[in-house]
């Protein structure tokens, strides 16, 4: 049987390979090389096995998962990653288990250049906590009150598969097998927009990543700018699978569906042009999808402008289902 020490060493110890990184796991702290030019962005992520994914969830996503939501807070703040520390309870050291979950973890970091450098190991309900480390130039960062009326709203990639996944899932929808399949790919390996966050740097205000549904989560930046907004739901884009679902189902899935982990983001008007340079030079699709307005609260409006009184609560981790 694994000891805890054991574990660490046969699936999540490497030699540093930041150069920035001076000790990583093995002591009693990581040590980190400070960039005297930057400002340090650091988030943390808990992840529990029935409440954040499935029980017997596919361990070499759910390593991708667990990251991914990570990097995708460091790219609503324009972070390059750095480092992360990983504690994990595990209800038994089960190596196949380690071995795909490894895998599926450091496949991503090594993708973003994001160092393992700690955590801890412990037996218990099966809970995944990640805290990372990233940089960002001075005055650079993207920050949830930076907001101003007359912004540009804008949202990376599509919305909603993940949601339409869920619901497969949960059989509040019939969903063919390929259907759920390709939608239920958005809601275990999403993809962190790091690239692009970087790339607005200088040229968006605030964002925030969708995690818990892009109505509640862009009521963070109105709350925090002291601002409103109006919001184009017709322009807002669809997941694949999502797109081919009734509207009520879009409207609703896009809104309050959480787990898409896209950025919802402001730039004034005058920025538009070198917003979508940003998402060329990025690999990533843009949508703009409404305006920032003095007025406080979220309007929704179709496509000819006209208000619509629609459900829009998002995820919450204490009353959801």
């Amino acid at each position: 049987m694994l000891s805890e020490f054991d574990l660490i060493a046969r699936y999540f110890t490497r030699p540093p390979r930041r150069q920035d990184v001076s000790v990583g796991i093995g002591d009693d702290c990581a040590l980190l090389i400070p960039d005297h030019e930057a400002q340090l962005a650091i988030s943390s992520d808990m992840l529990v096995e029935g409440r954040h994914f499935f029980p017997g969830a596919e361990p070499h996503a759910l390593g991708h998962k667990c990251l991914a939501v990570n990097l995708s807070d460091l790219a609503a703040m324009g972070a390059e990653p750095v480092a992360f520390t990983l504690a994990l309870a595990l209800p038994e050291a089960n190596q196949e288990w380690l071995a795909r979950f490894s895998s599926g973890l450091l496949e991503l970091a090594d993708r973003h250049g994001c160092e393992l450098i700690g955590g801890d190991t412990t037996k218990g309900p099966l809970n995944i906590c990640i805290t990372i480390f990233g940089k960002v130039p001075p005055g650079q960062a993207l920050k949830r009150d930076a907001a101003r009326a007359g912004d540009d709203i804008w949202i990376s990639g599509n919305l909603g598969d993940a949601r339409l996944a869920l619901a497969g899932y949960r059989s509040e929808l019939d969903l063919d097998e390929s259907t759920l399949a390709n939608a239920a790919g958005r809601m275990h390996r999403p993809t962190p927009r790091v690239e692009l966050g970087m790339a607005l740097r200088g040229i968006a205000r605030a964002a925030i990543d969708v995690s818990d549904g892009l109505s509640g989560d862009i009521a963070h930046i109105l709350k925090k700018s002291a601002v409103g907004a109006r919001l184009q739901i017709d322009a807002l884009p669809a997941g694949p699978m999502l797109a081919a679902q009734d509207q009520s189902i879009r409207r609703r899935f896009m809104l309050a569906g959480g787990d898409d982990y896209e950025l919802c983001f402001t730039a004034p008007a005058s920025m538009r042009d070198a917003v979508l340079h940003a998402a060329a030079a990025s690999g990533t699709a843009v949508t703009r999808v409404g305006v920032i307005e003095d007025k406080p609260g979220l309007r929704l409006v179709d496509r000819d402008g006209a208000i619509l009184d629609l459900e829009t609560d998002s995820f919450d981790h204490f009353t959801s289902p």
